[in-house]
């Protein structure tokens, strides 16, 4: 599974437009840069790559970061700070690409938001009525992600929780799809003016996935 964690699936552009963020924004976040006269070094890699490709990790971290990104400008000291201890405190590269933080150990995300500082705005955890809670957005974050164990190996692209629109490292080279086929390729035969029918006929899928395919791709090129 380190293996699917660490291999290079999109393209900086690519993972930035399935992700719905600047590629600007994705492109600090995996290799830092200068901002106001201050170098800032990467918030989601150790160091530095100097590369364009995004490995299945860091698409589905920058996920997390998106979710706060929606209603909030995502600190990068605080954060980097946060992820590295993290990092030391589970033992793995990847701590947001793994379900144990937001599972079973979030007593060691409590103590690392507060060691690190981290904004209450930007926690991952807090306690309520003596429990220890996932916040609004990485509990959103946690319900897009399908997991093998601790391991994420899935994504929803689509808010809506009902959709079945899934992006998959080991299918279709990780773009969207449903049952194994892409959204895109529906998206393309619908374009071509085939009904909805017709589509579910030759893709042996339901009615049901080629409208939720659709429905995905329409907002993706409204966006």
């Amino acid at each position: 599974m380190v293996s699917v964690l660490e291999r290079e699936v999109f393209s900086e552009a690519e993972a930035a437009r399935l992700l719905r963020v600047a590629q600007s924004t994705l492109h600090y976040w995996l290799e830092g840069g200068e901002r106001r006269g201050r170098s800032y070094k990467p918030v989601l890699r150790t160091e530095a790559r100097n590369g364009r490709s995004v490995t299945w990790a860091e698409f589905v971290e920058a996920g997390l970061l998106r979710e706060y990104r929606r209603t909030h400008r995502v600190p990068m000291v605080e954060l980097r700070a946060f992820i590295d201890l993290l990092r030391e405190k589970f033992g793995v590269p990847y701590p947001l690409a793994d379900r144990r933080p937001y599972i079973a150990g979030r007593k060691l995300v409590l103590e690392a938001q507060t060691a690190a500082g981290l904004d209450p705005d930007y926690c991952l955890v807090a306690v309520v009525g003596g429990q220890l809670l996932l916040t609004p957005p990485s509990a959103a974050f946690v319900d897009r992600v399908t997991w093998d164990g601790d391991i994420a190996t899935g994504w929803r692209p689509a808010s809506d929780p009902r959709s079945p629109v899934r992006i998959l490292p080991d299918v279709r080279f990780g773009r969207p799809s449903i049952k194994g086929i892409s959204t895109e390729a529906i998206w393309e035969q619908d374009d071509d003016g085939l009904d909805v029918e017709e589509i579910a006929d030759m893709y042996q899928i339901g009615i049901p996935d080629v409208r939720w395919a659709l429905a995905y791709e329409n907002s993706q090129r409204a966006a």
